[in-house]
């Protein structure tokens, strides 16, 4: 199938089937799959178009309400955390897609950037990863109390035969204010600055407007990595300012397409809803099996996929 704006071709089963394979793994740490599926198209589809930004943020539009109703469901949504996400990332992408049509529509002199960026990222994580556990070393850390419990709740729902976890509850919030922003999650209480959690996001924003990976695609490691919040927790809040942020980045790329006439600026609708359509049904799924993944493991999935990302735009940025 050939589609027009992108000026690609491409099987229309591909489109699909890569997003959900994506968007199952990443979704469990809180990433969209527009992370990685912006490098898909450019490297292997071959559309490096700047509406591939566009494109790239209509698949979050499509994918992430599965996800995100997952969350919510299993009451791990921390909506405080998540409107500061949302409110901190609009005007970020806003910004940032317009310095992606204006200043940078060549893709090869963004790469460089972005590569150092997610290796700094990446390479936090995993150092944190590997660091040996020095003190408290006997209390046992809010993701494998959850692990604990889950456990304990699966074997007692399995005797009463239930197979649904999702009357299982997790977040308490306890104070939400212009300074501080806090919750309990089994037991363990988190409290975190507000304007420091709106810098992130507004920075966030900017990177993930230039990039079409929405707002909050790249802010679920900042969270795990620098303000010590549980991965559980997290993934929710990020995937919902994503979407909200997602709609805006799109409508804004629509509005501006006019006064680039010769360059491929709104979304290619039918791409991005075929990447969409796949993407919502792994992220469906990746919430729901996030619970039965130890937290470490998704801690080093997400580094993973953060330095595999980087090491692609570095390769490409040199042309190899």
């Amino acid at each position: 199938m050939i589609f027009h704006t992108a000026g690609i071709e491409v099987a229309l089963w591909i489109p699909p089937l890569v997003a959900f394979m994506i968007s199952f793994f990443t979704s469990m740490g809180g990433v969209s799959g527009a992370f990685l599926l912006l490098p898909f198209q450019m490297s292997f589809l071959g559309y490096t178009n700047p509406s591939v930004s566009a494109t790239n943020q209509l698949f979050n539009i499509v994918a992430i309400p599965s996800g995100v109703y997952r969350y919510c469901k299993e009451g791990r949504m921390v909506w405080p955390l998540t409107w500061v996400v949302v409110i901190g990332t609009l005007p970020g992408v806003f910004i940032g897609a317009f310095v992606r049509v204006a200043y940078l529509p060549n893709p090869t002199h963004f790469k460089l950037f972005a590569a150092a960026v997610l290796f700094y990222i990446g390479l936090r994580m995993v150092r944190d990863l590997l660091k040996k556990n020095t003190g408290n070393s006997n209390k046992a850390s809010s993701e494998q109390q959850f692990q604990d419990m889950t456990r304990r709740y699966r074997d007692k729902a399995a005797d009463q035969g239930m197979n649904d976890l999702a009357a299982l509850k997790t977040v308490t919030v306890t104070h939400f204010n212009l300074k501080r922003i806090g919750y309990i999650f089994y037991d363990e209480a988190f409290d975190v600055s507000f304007w420091g959690i709106f810098t992130l996001s507004f920075i966030v924003g900017i990177v993930g407007g230039i990039y079409g990976i929405g707002g909050g695609s790249i802010i679920a490691p900042f969270f795990v990595t620098f303000f010590g919040l549980p991965v559980y927790t997290v993934a929710g809040a990020a995937l919902m300012g994503t979407f909200m942020t997602s709609v805006a980045g799109v409508a804004f790329y629509q509005i501006i397409a006019p006064f680039y006439p010769d360059i491929s600026v709104a979304p290619d609708w039918m791409l991005g809803i075929l990447f969409g359509l796949g993407g919502m049904g792994g992220m469906y799924l990746g919430a729901y099996c996030q619970k039965f993944v130890p937290a470490k493991v998704i801690k080093w999935m997400l580094a993973g996929i953060i330095v595999f990302t980087a090491t692609k735009y570095i390769s490409a940025f040199f042309g190899y």
